[in-house]
């Protein structure tokens, strides 16, 4: 049954290999779950509610990735979304939190269309191949960002934005460790090495006394605070209408940032340099979304946590099953899952972000009009911690450059389309 559903042996695979690259990547991603309800609690949502909604939508969302469109890519409510629609709808703009779903269902809605009238997947294909090595290598960056920043090896600073952390505190210390034997393992070809690395830092942080131990099991909260609660009406209100494409924008070309990036990757693209079934795994992108509306939670959309069980051998859509799984186990095992810390998946974030890497060598380094465009996207995507305004800067430069050097042809009707887009979202919407 599985190798009619997942075709195993024609994606090189085995049930083992799909299983362990599963329980990987919700590792990886676990974190969400805890951080989702504890950043839209601030909005008046019930924390209980938007927990169980959290895995309820990402367990949803990556069982039709994984069985409708066979990808071994997970999904759940974006980070950078949910900071929107927090700290930018509610808190900011003074909308209430019924509001926001609302403009998130009618986005879901908008995105079912643009999926099976196949305009998402057209842009995407419209994609540079240079653009799509860079956004590959772009969101291993932005990984890396993350990691440092869970372990508390990267801080902020007023003066500098960033700087060196305490690098002698043992989540540091732990999460070092971790990388090295995580990387020495896999150089020894030693199945699971992420998986070994993360269940290893966890256990020496809960020796040390740096990490508690949550405990086992706990029966899931009510999700009825937040179920069906969103207010449509009002999202359709001509002052909700920009939130609504808001939410529109970031989540389509992060999504499609995320897609590009891991299929890449994972050398899931075809000679032509798309992604096959591409229009599925939108669709099963857009159907996450209208249940984060209706469920009560931020937009879903792919999660780049997904490159740590494509480096361990995930190929098919069992691996997003198995985070399915693992998410709905997690409504049970919450106290367990809040057991592994930030700085455990730390380093497995970080090896993937070396992994990714290696598409920047794959560029045309000799015609600067691919290359500058390229790093463009590279840097912007981590800077301002945004895989929408990476790509969105890379399309501009892009497009740009082009005209400007005389190369106007290579330019797709899209692509400038869109950079003419951005252009002016930027200027007049910011």
């Amino acid at each position: 049954m599985l190798e009619r559903l997942f075709h195993l042996r024609a994606n090189g695979t085995t049930v083992g290999t799909e299983v362990l690259a599963g329980a990987t990547t919700f590792l990886t991603m676990a974190y969400i779950i805890f951080v989702n309800p504890a950043m839209l609690a601030q909005t008046g949502m019930d924390k209980g509610a938007v927990f169980a909604a959290t895995c309820i939508v990402a367990a949803l969302g990556s069982a039709v990735m994984g069985l409708y469109a066979n990808y071994p890519i997970a999904l759940a409510p974006g980070m950078g979304i949910n900071a929107y629609f927090t700290y930018g709808v509610v808190l900011g703009m003074g909308h209430s939190w019924q509001v926001a779903l609302g403009a998130v269902f009618v986005s879901g809605c908008l995105f079912m269309i643009l999926a099976v009238t196949r305009v998402r997947e057209a842009i995407i294909n419209a994609i540079p191949h240079s653009q799509k090595l860079a956004i590959s290598a772009a969101i291993g960056l932005f990984l890396a960002i993350i990691a440092l920043q869970s372990a508390g090896i990267v801080v902020a600073n007023k003066a500098t934005l960033v700087a060196l952390g305490d690098v002698t505190a043992p989540p540091a210390v732990l999460a070092i460790i971790g990388f090295f034997v995580m990387v020495a393992l896999d150089a020894r070809k030693v199945p699971g090495a992420m998986l070994i690395g993360i269940i290893g830092v966890t256990v020496a942080g809960m020796a040390m006394g740096v990490t508690p131990f949550g405990g086992v099991f706990s029966l899931p909260p009510s999700v009825a605070p937040t179920f069906l609660q969103m207010d449509v009406a009002g999202a359709l209100n001509l002052g909700v209408v920009t939130i609504v494409f808001a939410f529109l924008f970031v989540d389509l070309f992060d999504n499609a940032g995320t897609l590009i990036g891991l299929a890449q990757r994972a050398g899931m693209l075809d000679e032509n340099d798309r992604l096959p079934r591409i229009g599925k795994a939108l669709i099963a992108d857009s159907t996450a979304v209208l249940a984060s509306g209706v469920f009560g939670t931020s937009a879903t959309t792919s999660y780049i946590e997904s490159a740590a069980g494509i480096k361990v051998g995930g190929r098919t859509g069992l691996t997003a099953v198995v985070v399915a799984v693992l998410f709905l186990l997690a409504l049970f095992l919450a106290p367990l899952a809040s057991s592994i810390p930030a700085y455990a998946t730390a380093p497995a974030l970080m090896y993937v972000a070396a992994m990714m890497m290696r598409s920047l060598a794959e560029i045309d380094w000799e015609d600067p009009t691919e290359s500058a465009p390229a790093l463009v996207t590279a840097l912007t995507m981590p800077m301002t911690f945004s895989i929408a305004d990476g790509i969105a800067f890379g399309l501009i430069a892009y497009a740009g450059i082009k005209v400007l050097a005389g190369k106007w042809r290579q330019v797709s009707i899209t692509v400038a389309i869109l950079a003419v887009f951005f252009v002016l979202k930027y200027a007049f919407l910011g």
